[in-house]
């Protein structure tokens, strides 16, 4: 894989001489993700797919490393071989999805509430920098002697500080039993009763609300993680109607991989509160995460929900653009300080702006 990596190398050097921007991508499957991308001769492409393979696995350290072209379903095959998974559920966005772009766009799926996020799981990493160098942040171990995580800056960047070439993750076990519950609330309701199930010690490693046809009551569906007594206990207290195992697994594996009717709606926004953050009251909406998350589709002033969301502590991004108009930026403005610190960093990392210009916030 050596002469791939230098063949990659040898594309960004050249690139910087010709000062032609660059794209990066792998399985292609989350170029949705961000601003829009520009026109076919305004950039080349910097293809990361061919790089890929499990560097090392170690079962009895939970820690895998691989390549950024590597293939999520492989790495997820492999792991659960050894009955063990990526806690944070990525989206996998069909066969294609890689490990670089999993971790370039940041997102997690159900059970992020329990678990964290994918940046709380990023070990080390290798970056392709701008001057065609790699560079090696982080290590293997859950440790940073330098004080600087770096790795973890990396994840949800989006390929704008440079290109994915390499990612330590630590990995979880699987958990021995899982169960899922549903109560039919309407939307209030059920962050009512997320809220209360958060300072009880309850093993909830999912939820998700979805309206019903009428728009006006909708299901809460539970699931439970961990050890049998736990769950059994956990289903006891939240009660509800106990869903078929095949149909949980269908069902929480269609959130994870937005198959769901729900995410077929256009436009799709991505809105991210605080815990115990009210309802909208738009529609139509589906939540997870114990109502943190919440997905809105259809058309919505982007200034207003945003100043709405932004109030109660939140931040909107604009998921899936189409039907949208042109124009409004992909993830919630930063305010000032926080956008001189994204600038700094861009400068640092691609001061020639090469890598994914404006994929994360306009100004970068």
């Amino acid at each position: 894989m050596e002469f791939v990596l230098s063949e990659l190398c040898e594309q960004v050097v050249t690139a910087r001489a010709a000062q032609r921007p660059l794209l990066i991508r792998g399985g292609g499957t989350r170029l949705f993700y961000g601003g829009p991308l520009p026109a076919d001769d305004a950039a080349s492409w910097l293809d990361l797919s061919a790089y890929q393979g499990v560097v090392s696995y170690e079962p009895s350290e939970l820690v895998l490393t691989a390549r950024a072209g590597t293939r999520l379903t492989e790495i997820e095959t492999l792991l659960a071989s050894q009955d063990q998974m990526l806690a944070f559920e990525p989206p996998r966005f069909g066969a294609a999805g890689t490990l670089g772009g999993c971790v370039a766009s940041g997102l997690a799926g159900p059970r992020r509430m329990a678990a964290g996020s994918l940046a709380d799981f990023v070990l080390g990493t290798r970056l392709l920098s701008a001057d065609g160098n790699v560079l090696r942040f982080g290590g293997e171990v859950m440790k940073n002697v330098a004080g600087y995580d770096v790795s973890r800056l990396l994840a949800g960047s989006l390929g704008v500080l440079g290109a994915l070439v390499e990612v330590s993750l630590k990995i979880v076990p699987r958990p021995r039993c899982e169960a899922t519950c549903v109560l039919a609330l309407d939307e209030s309701a059920a962050l009512d009763r997320c809220l209360r199930w958060r300072s009880r010690p309850l093993p909830v490693s999912a939820t998700a609300w979805v309206a019903d046809a009428s728009g006006t009551g909708g299901k809460l569906s539970v699931r439970l993680s961990g050890n049998e007594s736990a769950v059994r206990q956990g289903l006891d207290e939240i009660g509800g109607e106990r869903m078929p195992d095949e149909t949980a697994g269908a069902f929480w594996l269609a959130l994870r991989d937005q198959t769901h009717a729900f995410f077929e709606q256009r436009p799709l926004w991505r809105i991210v509160l605080p815990a115990g953050a009210p309802v909208l009251g738009l529609a139509p909406v589906l939540h997870e995460w114990g109502g943190c998350l919440r997905w809105l589709a259809g058309p919505h002033d982007a200034a207003a929900l945003r100043d709405r969301v932004q109030a109660l502590g939140g931040s909107a991004c604009l998921y899936r653009r189409e039907g949208a108009p042109q124009g409004v930026p992909a993830f919630h403005p930063l305010a000032d300080g926080v956008l001189q610190i994204h600038r700094r960093l861009k400068r640092e990392f691609d001061p020639a702006g090469l890598f994914n210009a404006h994929r994360l916030y306009p100004e970068l």
